[in-house]
């Protein structure tokens, strides 16, 4: 928790109810222990979407499709979202949530590896959700660029790692070094690209807000 609990309990209950369905849809994450976005966030990515109203969004990291969903139904106007996963396992589950959410039509999952995939992708998207193999945002980060338009926003979840991203890496457990050190590496580029202005904000497990450049290329 990187917020005092009491603190983002107390915000938490401030923010509006979604829809029952995504209402069930979270509880299912919660007793199958699927990790979904966490409430600060959710909040957070409605405002993003109604002060940048985007047309196309490109989402890295579909997972049982909550935030796909989630994005669509907070967005004020018309979407047409790709979403991204490679968990062969939740595919399936995140495919049949489209469908019983009557939204296949406007959210298309695409599987396999994130980086070949955005590939074959010919943008621009006007909006870019990161959310996925956190150990990976790095490598995913040539081709976000790629399809990301100028002005174009993107939001990278998870970054902080619950505040373990601020220690050294000898305090972390052996076995999160790697995604720690690929995690601070990441932080250090998204902060000193020429073509990103980005704030690092302490919601959820912490988030990005990248927009690029509108000179870029």
């Amino acid at each position: 928790m990187i917020v005092e609990e009491r603190l983002a309990t107390y915000i938490n209950s401030l923010g509006n109810g979604k829809d029952a369905f995504l209402s069930e849809l979270e509880e299912e994450a919660k007793q199958a222990h699927v990790p979904i976005i966490r409430k600060e966030t959710q909040q957070f990515l409605r405002l993003l979407l109604a002060m940048n109203c985007p047309r196309r969004i490109l989402e890295v990291g579909t997972a049982i499709g909550f935030s796909a969903l989630w994005m669509e139904q907070s967005n004020p106007v018309p979407c047409h979202i790709t979403t991204i996963e490679n968990y062969a396992k939740r595919i399936p589950v995140a495919k049949a949530n489209f469908l019983r959410a009557g939204k296949q039509n406007v959210i298309e999952l695409l599987e396999g590896d994130a980086a070949q995939a955005m590939k074959g992708l010919p943008g621009p998207y006007d909006f870019i959700f990161m959310d996925a193999a956190k150990g990976q945002y790095l490598n995913f980060l040539p081709e976000v660029m790629r399809l990301l338009r100028p002005g174009g926003v993107l939001v990278s979840d998870n970054v902080l790692q619950d505040g373990a991203v601020i220690e050294s890496r000898f305090a972390v457990t052996r076995r999160n070094r790697t995604i720690h050190k690929r995690m601070r590496e990441y932080l250090y580029e998204l902060t000193h690209m020429e073509s990103l202005t980005t704030s690092v904000l302490p919601i959820g497990d912490g988030v990005t807000v990248s927009v690029k450049a509108r000179d870029s290329e």
